[in-house]
């Protein structure tokens, strides 16, 4: 594992926006179609080739997403953009499915403590991976490829506390064995710190260690900012060469069924912010930094207080430069 301390820092780094959906799921006041879809347009003006707009999941649980078919519906599509959506069963797959606008990719959710899973799932780690081999049908059925494996709580558990690095490497080890027996490519691992509980030291280790195990595959992050070390993570991470990140405009985000979820605290690490991190560092994005700047100030405007990005409020060096 000595060699996967450290790698290369990558020469062009891609960002998954998930701000339409990790922004508004958590929010208490219910947010209109028009709002919604005048975020996503704006987003889609930046250069961005994926933006998750909606969920596709229970209306009482999160009733923010109960309008996620009539935006996608919406959204005046442009093209080279995945307008991508999430969902937690077969009902939420089957609506996202039949939705104009939805585009589907084959994803598995996996977990790595009970008390996460039971709270989302209903149902053990264990079981949830048994669960996982009937969407590979599903998305076979479908034609669509298996693209990503996310695993939740991958670095700690507000209602289990430590999550040992092991519990991570048997939901890695479990993509690659069935990958090997049905003959697929692996997916990119995705390792997500869902309740901010990641610290730089530890984003190396857990990068390294699947990397270890996998080197064949890629591995992105989807990181929160929970504790103020979201940067700190990013920026751990492009020091062992990981060049996909999930990020949420304006920093907006977090999960609504963490223990004591707050309102106030940070979401997700913020994308113009960490984009501006990028450039600075000579690390290309595909991005137009200041069209973000404008999509974070606008979130900010649709959700009526203010956010916690940096660049948003600060502007970028573009103007000190000329």
């Amino acid at each position: 594992m000595e060699d996967n301390k450290v790698s290369d820092i990558p020469k062009f780094v891609e960002f998954r926006e998930e701000g339409p959906r990790e922004g508004f799921q958590a929010e208490k006041r219910i947010y209109s179609v028009e709002e919604k879809v005048s975020l996503i347009e704006a987003l889609s003006e930046t250069g961005l080739r994926r933006i998750q707009i909606g969920s596709f999941v229970s209306a009482q649980r999160v009733p923010n997403m109960a309008n996620t078919p009539e935006v996608a519906r919406s959204i005046r599509r442009r093209p080279g953009i995945r307008y991508t959506a999430l969902w937690l069963n077969k009902k939420g797959f089957e609506d996202a499915a039949a939705t104009k606008g939805v585009d589907l990719s084959g994803m598995m959710a996996l977990y790595t403590t009970d008390a996460f899973c039971k709270r989302n799932n209903n149902c053990t780690v264990d079981e949830m991976r048994e669960r996982q081999l009937e969407w590979l049908a599903v998305y076979d059925a479908h034609h669509l490829p298996f693209e990503v494996a996310g695993i939740t709580t991958a670095f700690g558990c507000n209602f289990a506390g430590e999550v040992p690095v092991e519990s991570v490497l048997a939901s890695v080890r479990f993509v690659a064995d069935i990958c090997q027996a049905q003959h697929r490519p692996l997916p990119i691992i995705y390792l997500a710190d869902t309740v901010g509980w990641a610290n730089p030291e530890e984003v190396k280790r857990r990068v390294g260690a699947v990397r270890e195990l996998v080197p064949q595959a890629r591995i992105g992050l989807h990181l929160h900012d929970t504790r103020g070390l979201g940067p700190a993570n990013f920026y751990a991470a492009l020091q062992m060469g990981v060049d996909c990140f999930d990020s949420s405009v304006a920093g907006l985000g977090g999960c609504p069924f963490a223990a004591h979820a707050n309102l106030n605290a940070a979401g997700n690490i913020c994308t113009e912010d960490m984009v501006f991190m990028c450039h600075e560092m000579g690390i290309e994005t595909g991005l137009d930094l200041e069209k973000l700047i404008e999509a974070a100030r606008l979130a900010e405007q649709i959700v009526g207080r203010t956010l916690n990005g940096h660049l948003m409020h600060s502007g970028s060096l573009r103007s000190f430069r000329c």
